[in-house]
């Protein structure tokens, strides 16, 4: 018994001594797309360079990276209610890796990619951001037999 108080009163004495920790901040990076634009029409198969501000990433967070997916708004009806969904094509990533303090990165559209008129980017470092709406058509592509 005598060893079971003595751990006890050991236990008790280390948590009371242990330092409280104030609040942490939480550093968020949210950059503002800036390219591409509303009404912006991107081809299939062509290369374009998505941009976006660099001014509000903090110096230390200088050595985060990005991940760039493409998307389009929907709705989505299930159990007799409507829930709205990014559609954000997770397995093909437009671009990953990247600095977000570069401040753009080049991506190649997919030629395989259905043209429509409300896509979007979004940009993940530690929160995402998501482009105005554009286009994507087919570009010309050669068919060989």
């Amino acid at each position: 018994m005598m060893l079971f108080t003595t751990l006890l009163s050991l236990f008790v004495t280390s948590t009371l001594c242990a330092p409280t920790l104030g609040p942490q901040e939480l550093i968020v990076i949210d950059p503002e797309i800036t390219s591409p634009k509303s009404g912006d029409i991107w081809k299939a198969g062509t290369t374009q360079l998505v941009t976006w501000k660099t001014d509000s990433i903090p110096p230390g967070s200088a050595n985060t990276t990005g991940l760039l997916l493409l998307g389009h708004p929907s709705t989505i009806h299930q159990d007799g209610k409507d829930y709205p969904s990014e559609n954000l094509d997770i397995k093909h990533p437009l671009a990953s890796g990247f600095y977000l303090t570069d401040g753009n990165v080049t991506v190649v559209v997919p030629n395989w990619i259905r043209p429509r008129t409300n896509y979007m980017v979004v940009l993940f470092g530690d929160s995402g951001n998501t482009s105005p709406l554009f286009t994507i058509t087919h570009g010309s592509q050669t068919h060989t037999t």
